[in-house]
């Protein structure tokens, strides 16, 4: 597993989906890993769930749930 910075993350975003399809990334702020990258095939593998673009594209996860 590769590890990246928040910021190295936010500035090389392009890069950070490269290495996640091949692999999972650790994302670390203040030096310590808070979320892992993966790429969308690897999460259906892990949760047992196939998603529907159609699914994709109705499920909102950009605002918490109390600001829908």
């Amino acid at each position: 597993m590769q590890r990246m910075s928040a910021r190295d993350a936010k500035n090389g975003f392009g890069r950070l989906i490269e290495i996640a399809r091949a692999e999972p990334v650790a994302i670390k702020k203040h030096r310590r890993a808070v979320v892992v990258v993966v790429a969308f095939e690897e999460y259906e593998g892990l949760t047992g769930k196939k998603m529907t673009a159609r699914a994709l594209l109705k499920a909102d996860h950009s605002k918490p749930k109390d600001e829908r």
